[in-house]
């Protein structure tokens, strides 16, 4: 089982002169302690539920290119990029420029999109959910296009390219894509035809997901994909530094229905000496359960 760091909030003592500094601090940490992936979320303004918009947060991809300056090895993506908010060749190519820049460590999660509040309080169109998932498809399909060897136009409904092309191209050859959320009728379909990874809540505990995994084999079975190609990674509510035999047990379980990677999220307080001791307490905890990196 492979762990990674969701650092969801910016909101820590003394972040308005020390944000910089906490943030790379953990990211080396992690970086150097075996964790697999570090991720930031794809918002301009907090989450309600997280504070709301009078709390610190960053552009996602620009603090990606910072975090790749100060790390070597651990993968490094968003949870996840909202499709409303940069034209597909655009997004593919900072995506790329992302993976050149750290030696292809690079990954693009992706999904339709939800916060409105942001959308309007910037001046971001925010289309219906049917018109936010057309984009999202197409935007997969652009992204696949733009890093394969087809330079040509693209045609959809929504977005038209003349060219796609991306020089140079990703180190990985293909950057792996994971699909965010558990919709099962859109959102697990599309994980089905395009992504190497899917990412779940386990708000519904290990049954819950397990429900969502057999729905994902379905569509699987229905587009003629192999399901066990697909890398299923979870977002984890809780703390394993605070709870420790409560993590352990249910990454077991979790490994047990094919769950490869948790990420998990920083608690108040001061993310660097909780990355720390994550990796002195959770990772040799976890290191035997299945896993795996996330490949295209």
């Amino acid at each position: 089982m492979d762990l990674g760091i969701h650092y969801a909030s910016f909101s820590h003592p003394d972040g308005d002169r020390r944000l910089a500094a906490r943030l790379a601090g953990t990211a080396q940490v992690a970086d150097q302690g075996g964790i697999a992936l570090f991720t930031v979320m794809d918002h301009y303004f907090q989450m309600e539920m997280s504070g709301g918009p009078g709390e610190p947060m960053l552009e996602g991809y620009t603090t990606l290119g910072f975090l790749a300056g100060r790390t070597e090895r651990i993968g490094l993506g968003l949870l996840v990029t909202g499709v409303t908010y940069r034209h597909p060749g655009l997004l593919a190519k900072v995506v790329t420029t992302l993976d050149v820049l750290s030696g292809g460590r690079a990954w693009l999660g992706i999904g339709a999109a939800w916060y409105e509040r942001e959308h309007l309080g910037l001046g971001v169109p925010y289309p219906p959910v049917a018109e936010r998932f057309e984009r999202l498809e197409e935007t997969l399909r652009i992204c696949r296009q733009m890093w394969s060897d087809d330079d040509g136009p693209f045609e959809g409904s929504h977005y038209r390219l003349a060219e796609t092309i991306c020089v140079p191209p990703p180190v990985q050859g293909r950057i792996p894509v994971l699909v965010g959320g558990s919709g099962e009728r859109k959102t697990l379909r599309l994980v089905a035809k395009y992504a190497d990874a899917c990412n779940l809540f386990t708000g519904e505990g290990v049954e819950g997901v397990a429900a969502k995994l057999d729905v994902l084999r379905r569509h699987c079975d229905d587009v003629g994909r192999d399901y066990e190609q697909i890398r299923k990674t979870i977002l984890w509510f809780g703390d394993p530094v605070a709870e420790p035999d409560r993590f352990a047990r249910e990454m077991e379980e979790y490994a047990g229905i094919g769950i490869s990677l948790a990420a998990l999220m920083p608690p108040p307080g001061d993310p660097e000496r909780w990355a720390t001791a994550l990796v002195e307490q959770a990772v040799p905890r976890v290191a035997t359960a299945p896993g795996g990196r996330l490949e295209p």
